[in-house]
């Protein structure tokens, strides 16, 4: 009988510990979350496929340093104005959108390091009377809302010059029809409007340079760290150069 009752006792603790080692398996193998901020109308770095996914360099970097984190990506689509306040809120985990660092925004959030280079530039039609950015002195300027076209352009020529529309392609759109007199935008989305619709061209002179980050949460600062660890390995082993010459062929 004693035997008997200590096989079984020691059968339970068996079954006991079994069962606790699988809960901790699966609490172990748990794969966390990264939610990516972004507006899904800046081509090449984030634009909705035909099959109605978000892809793009931002998305792809993203993807990688989610890997590299040992997390999986998931991307919410917004609207641009909105980006900084759902990552400040924590909707969001971090934003990648072609986002410019400016100090304004520097208020709000942090930034990672850059991993990209944008140029803001200008598009006209092909008639235009405009040649240089001397030339939007007087103009009527389509900027996307939030976008630092918004804040620049608006800085250097007053609200009554600027149109502000929800993208790009809208702000395209309201130039073919002659709403506005022309669109600054960044480089790349700017190429990708102008090669889908005939009439239009790029002016040769830059409107400024500026540098593309990640945006996080002020407090959440243990995500800025593994963040820019991530991104700072996939730097030094060509991944990041990789996805964006992909998208972005060198000249």
């Amino acid at each position: 009988m004693k035997k008997l009752l200590a096989l079984m006792l020691a059968l339970l603790m068996v079954f006991a510990f079994c069962g606790c080692g699988e809960e901790a398996v699966e609490e172990n193998t748990e794969v966390k979350v990264l939610t990516m901020g972004t507006n899904a109308a800046f081509p090449p770095y984030e634009m909705v496929d035909e099959n109605g996914a978000i892809i793009g360099i931002d998305a792809e970097i993203a993807a990688a340093i989610a890997e590299k984190m040992g997390m999986t990506l998931e991307i919410k689509d917004m609207a641009f104005d909105s980006l900084i306040t759902a990552v400040s809120s924590g909707a969001v985990d971090v934003v990648l959108a072609g986002m410019t660092v400016t100090e304004e925004r520097m208020e709000a959030v942090n930034f990672s390091e850059s991993y990209a280079t944008g140029i803001q530039v200008v598009i006209v039609t092909e008639d235009s009377e405009i040649a240089t950015i001397e030339d939007l002195a007087g103009k009527k300027i389509g900027v996307q809302t939030g976008t630092t076209g918004d804040i620049y352009c608006s800085g250097d020529y007053g609200e009554e010059a600027i149109a502000r529309y929800d993208n790009g392609a809208i702000a395209v759109q309201a130039l073919q029809n002659g709403q506005v007199d022309c669109v600054v935008i960044d480089n790349e989305p700017a190429k990708a409007f102008v090669e889908a619709n005939e009439g239009l061209k790029i002016l040769e002179t830059e409107y400024i340079t500026e540098n593309y980050a990640a945006a996080i949460a002020k407090e959440n600062t243990e995500l800025l760290e593994a963040f820019n660890a991530a991104l700072a390995e996939l730097q030094a082993d060509g991944t990041i150069d990789a996805i964006i010459g992909k998208y972005i062929k060198a000249e």
